[in-house]
């Protein structure tokens, strides 16, 4: 494992050089090379250090549904529904009050859904898009995602090497940081697919209608290039209401 991670650090110390990173000092590029090594390495339980920080601070700059709120009524209904467990991790359910429409999840099984998507979604949408969320922690995709989002960020301090923790060295701004790439994480095209098929799987499972999660990808076929993994457009929404449907299809 040593040896590895040592052919890391120098792979990445010799990239910066060849790209025109001259300029970078010898101690930097090291550096750099170990906070690749060490997000690759991150256990589950530093995986969900550094995911409650980062939905911790999300919250704290986010305006939440209070208990009473009619969102909060209807995502308590949804998440009755789905379950409150991905793969017997806790789900933690939050709505933003935002305009703007998104849903997203994180590897500690927080998962929060803006209250602009609930306007635009009826239940049944709803829980199709929570179900494909949850299904990116499930299948491993927002693991990878956070390593990145944790090696981009802890690049810029002695994180790696620290002995208090994987978030122990980082600041708030680079929490932040990481959050805003959790939150706007990119996926594959195979990535978003198998999260649509967890979602159809977990919908079918728990006995509700899987309609939902087509109709879902009609509406925000309406509004795909918004800069959100919601908005991927590998595959657009259009072929991924499709596959749906014919899911549903071949499930009769």
């Amino acid at each position: 494992m040593k040896r590895n991670s040592t052919l890391l650090i120098l792979a990445i110390g010799a990239g910066a050089l060849l790209s025109g990173c001259q300029n970078m000092s010898t101690d930097g590029l090291v550096q750099s090379g170990l906070m690749m090594a060490k997000a690759a390495t991150l256990s589950d339980a530093e995986l969900k250090q550094v995911a409650d920080e980062s939905c911790a601070q999300a919250d704290a700059q986010s305006s939440i549904a209070p208990a009473s709120s009619p969102y909060t009524k209807r995502l308590n209904k949804i998440a009755g529904a789905l379950g409150n467990q991905i793969d017997g991790m806790p789900v933690n359910y939050k709505v933003y009050l935002t305009k703007d429409v998104n849903a997203w999840a994180m590897a500690n099984g927080c998962v929060r859904v803006y209250s602009g998507l609930m306007d635009m979604m009826n239940d049944n949408e709803v829980e199709g898009v929570l179900g494909h969320e949850m299904g990116h922690v499930a299948l491993g995709h927002i693991k990878k995602a956070t390593q990145t989002a944790y090696a981009t960020a802890a690049a810029r301090t002695a994180a790696a090497s620290s002995s208090n923790g994987a978030v122990a060295a980082l600041s708030q701004s680079q929490l932040g940081d990481i959050g805003q790439a959790l939150i706007n994480a990119q996926f594959s095209q195979s990535q978003e697919s198998d999260a649509d098929d967890f979602s159809f799987d977990l919908l079918k499972k728990r006995g509700i209608k899987t309609d939902g999660l087509a109709t879902a990808f009609d509406k925000l076929a309406k509004l795909d290039g918004g800069g959100s993994s919601m908005f991927s457009d590998h595959p657009g929404s259009k072929e991924r209401a499709d596959h749906i449907r014919q899911r549903i299809a071949n499930s009769k």
